[in-house]
């Protein structure tokens, strides 16, 4: 299967997904949840989701736990938006990067002030 054509996936599934977590009625899933990036394999059987939740680790964990307890109702309501022969089964990851950036920024500021 052509990069591309993944890459395209990839982008379409991010935003869709984005969209359904946004409108989750779940109180575990906090606003502040992105996803971050979306892998979906080349047969198209499985997307591993990275998703950036901002919150104490508790928090996390939670929301991790019922994203992953709605991977049905995510995956069903991926496949009535998009038009696909198969609709991946999503695989949430916990990502840190955007936590690990912020905490890179921070330090780049303390130098400069000294």
């Amino acid at each position: 299967m052509s990069v591309n054509r993944i890459n395209r996936i990839n982008e379409e599934f991010r935003k869709e997904l984005s969209d359904i977590i946004r409108n989750m009625k779940d109180p575990r899933i906090p606003m502040m949840t992105s996803v971050v990036t979306v892998n979906v394999t080349p047969d198209l059987r499985y997307a591993k989701i990275y998703v950036s939740i901002l919150g104490s680790e508790a928090e996390q964990k939670d929301a991790i736990a019922a994203l992953k307890k709605s991977a049905g109702f995510v995956r069903r309501e991926m496949g009535a938006r998009l038009n696909m022969r198969y609709t991946p089964e999503p695989v949430f990851e916990l990502d840190h990067s955007i936590e690990h950036g912020a905490r890179i920024t921070e330090l780049l500021r303390s130098t400069q002030g000294d």
